[in-house]
């Protein structure tokens, strides 16, 4: 398993700008004058390239969405999980499973409509062919506008996510809210985190590094975890359970024994002692 780089995933266009950026190169790669004194042949050979061009376009742009997106099989279970936390992983597949239909349908228009072509007799009769074809192709395309928009915001996101590498050494920084993490992290690496007197300052992970007798190290600062039950977590929280559960890792555990960031650990202790 490698790490798998987000960033550079291309921005997926909303259904609209799709349908037009397709038109727009159809009619700019293609010829665009055909007149009645041509030959039937040479009439069907330019509106069937007009459907063929228009089929092939919309197919390697959808491939290509298809193929930059992650399968949540295929990379680290940390990645995966990470995900799913972040955007529910059934909605993310049937969102994908949508494009990979819409690619299907779409070639199956082109198919029927290019056979009928061969038998287009006048100008006339291509021309609405031709039409009904990328007409078809269009209606398609529109129809999965909300996934494709779904999509898109879940490239910004992943785009947002830090560069982790499971493989490689790696200090977990976790613990409760408000208990220093952020501030240790500041100190040992050149990460800039911000930090704030009061609790979940920081909602995501940070990456940094740091060097210890020649060897580098990944230097990771999590979300704070609060005591209560699993089911109960939120979805910051449930970004720290992740790297604990998936990441090789050294996990400094901070705690806050004076009580000022809020959990009354002496106080638990005592309790639990008597």
């Amino acid at each position: 398993m490698v790490q798998y780089n987000f960033k550079k995933i291309t921005v997926v266009p909303p259904g609209k700008d799709f349908i037009d950026i397709i038109l727009s190169r159809t009619q700019r790669q293609t010829p665009t004058v055909v007149h009645k004194g041509y030959a039937i042949n040479r009439i069907r050979q330019f509106y069937m390239r007009k459907v063929r061009y228009t089929q092939q376009n919309f197919y390697e742009k959808l491939s290509t969405i298809i193929d930059e997106f992650p399968r949540l099989d295929d990379i680290h279970p940390f990645y995966g999980d990470l995900l799913h936390v972040l955007y529910n992983k059934d909605h993310y597949k049937l969102a994908l499973g949508q494009i990979n239909t819409a690619r299907n349908i779409i070639a199956k228009i082109s198919k029927d409509y290019l056979r009928l072509l061969k038998y287009g007799d006048t100008l006339y009769r291509c021309k609405c062919l031709k039409v009904a074809a990328l007409g078809r192709m269009c209606t398609v395309l529109k129809r999965i506008s909300p996934s494709l928009a779904y999509l898109e915001q879940i490239r910004q996101h992943m785009a947002r996510l830090p560069s982790i590498d499971p493989n490689t050494r790696t200090i977990l920084i976790c613990g409760y809210p408000n208990v220093g993490k952020s501030s240790f992290m500041n100190k040992v690496t050149r990460a800039d985190v911000d930090v704030q007197p009061y609790a979940f300052t920081t909602k995501s992970l940070f990456v940094g590094h740091a060097d210890y007798k020649y060897l580098r190290y990944q230097v990771i600062d999590t979300p704070g975890i609060l005591d209560r039950p699993f089911e109960d977590r939120n979805i910051i929280e449930m970004c720290s359970i992740t790297a604990l559960a998936h990441l090789r890792a050294a996990v400094l555990f901070f705690l806050d024994i004076s009580g000022s960031c809020g959990t009354l650990l002496l106080s638990k202790l005592h309790s639990s002692t008597v």
